[in-house]
């Protein structure tokens, strides 16, 4: 029995010192993935800023951006007088249309008369789904990236809602409900792939939310994010797919803390870091008058979402807008709308920015702190970090082998010390900035901070 512990305990110190395969990836401070050990200092969630925006209102959105502009997609209704509990579930989503606006800087918006569709309600002729019962309510394209998909099927979405076992009289009419697939060229033709839905209604429990799908380039598989209901809470589930149509038995994911909702999965890849993804849920207060707020969470893939950060990310703020009934989600889609800032984009024509990575940050005081990396291999040739500091703090770096001990000429006291607020910035020693003669075998990198926060880090080429 001694002897088995003793071999468990040199498994799991073997297992603890397993350098990781860092490559050229950039890799965000939202988890401890790369975190060995923090000295005086914490992970810190910031607080994304309200901004201008005139961009159209409309629940369950996406905002995707294609080569040369931003489209947007969002539902609107027929007439907003008719509602589930007025006219009953079947008037409702017959009721319910996608509208699509496009902008080429997620500020300003238009919204094309596109000759699609016609109906008084929308004067604009915005229209690009209608008449397809149930997929309308929280329909969410994306733009296939896989290599080598056909050209009409560059977009893709998903689209419906399960019936609710009261409600099968509605399904004998109008058939099974579920998930169905869509495909377009160019995000605003639209034809069905196929007309049974592809994502069972029996998996959803009730779907009826956003359920997002996307190409991922870590796992090379179409990916899946849905919502169920799990022991009695909205919760999130998760299936994938090698071609749209044949999807994995699901698994529902560990996201929920004790007696929480999650009203909305909204997980998409991070666009700087696309193996790692970045989830804006809605936490929905049913006994607060349904009062809702945004969270933060992040997944590697896998079965579990990491809470880092329990606290919410964005409030429902000043004003009774803000706390009605379901008042606050956020859009799929965090992009790129400036040269050191992203946007995030909410019901109620609201975007909020942070910087490029600002989602969290290694933050230390101004007396001091340190972050000391797990053990990790690289690929590139100098080091580029994401940081800002005081005016009167600093950070330095110290490369190390997988020891932790200080790398000759790469030491604290080699390294320039960097103060400033930079979007990329690459890593100096009295030696210069090329480290490729240590890639590929176990470093970590030990970080000397002081009124400062680290949000990003990634090795790459020389120019």
């Amino acid at each position: 029995m001694k002897s088995t512990c003793l071999l468990l305990a040199s498994m799991t110190i073997l297992h603890a010192e397993e350098s990781l395969e860092l490559g050229a990836r950039r890799e965000l401070f939202v988890d401890r993935y790369l975190v060995g050990e923090l000295r005086n200092a914490t992970l810190k969630l910031h607080e994304p800023q309200l901004a201008e925006a005139t961009r159209p209102n409309g629940h369950y959105a996406t905002m995707l951006r294609s080569e040369d502009k931003f489209q947007f997609y969002y539902r609107g209704d027929k007439d907003p007088k008719v509602t589930w509990k007025t006219h009953g579930i079947e008037a409702y989503h017959d009721g319910e249309v996608t509208l699509y606006a496009e902008s080429k800087d997620a500020i300003q918006w238009t919204t094309p008369r596109l000759g699609l569709f016609e109906h008084p309600s929308f004067p604009a002729g915005n229209i690009v789904l209608m008449n397809e019962f149930l997929v309308n309510h929280n329909f969410s394209p994306f733009i296939d990236t896989r290599p080598g998909v056909p050209a009409t099927e560059k977009y893709k979405a998903l689209g419906g809602i399960a019936f609710q076992p009261h409600q099968k009289d509605v399904r004998t009419k109008r058939g099974p409900g579920g998930l169905k697939a869509f495909v377009s060229p160019d995000g605003i033709h639209w034809k069905r792939l196929r007309d049974e839905p592809v994502v069972p209604e029996d998996w959803g429990k009730y779907f009826d939310s956003q359920n997002y799908s996307f190409w991922s380039e870590t796992e090379q598989r179409y990916v899946c994010y849905f919502r169920r209901f799990i022991k009695g809470y909205r919760g999130i589930a998760r299936t994938t797919s090698e071609d749209f149509i044949h999807w994995t038995p699901f698994v529902e994911m560990k996201a929920n803390m004790s007696g929480e909702h999650l009203y909305t999965a909204c997980t998409q890849p991070y666009f700087r870091a696309p193996h790692l993804y970045i989830a804006t849920p809605t936490r929905f207060m049913d006994k607060r008058g349904a009062a809702t707020d945004i969270l933060l969470m992040s997944t590697r893939g896998g079965d579990r979402y990491d809470r880092e950060f329990t606290q919410s990310f964005i409030r429902p703020g000043i004003g009774p807008e803000g706390w009605a009934n379901r008042a606050n989600y956020t859009a799929i889609g965090i992009h790129q709308t400036g040269p050191a800032e992203m946007s995030l984009f909410l019901t109620g024509g609201r975007r909020y920015t942070l910087r490029l990575d600002g989602f969290a940050s290694v933050n230390a005081p101004l007396e001091g702190g340190e972050l000391v990396t797990k053990p990790f291999r690289f690929t590139g040739a100098e080091l580029e970090i994401n940081y800002s500091t005081s005016a009167a703090g600093q950070i330095r770096v110290e490369l190390q082998d997988e020891a932790g001990k200080a790398i000759p000429g790469f030491t604290l006291a080699d390294s320039a010390p960097i103060w400033g607020d930079e979007i990329a910035h690459v890593v100096k020693w009295k030696s210069g900035s090329d480290v490729s003669a240590f890639a590929s075998r176990p470093v970590r990198l030990r970080f000397e901070m002081s009124d400062a926060d680290l949000f990003s880090i990634r090795f790459r080429k020389q120019p």
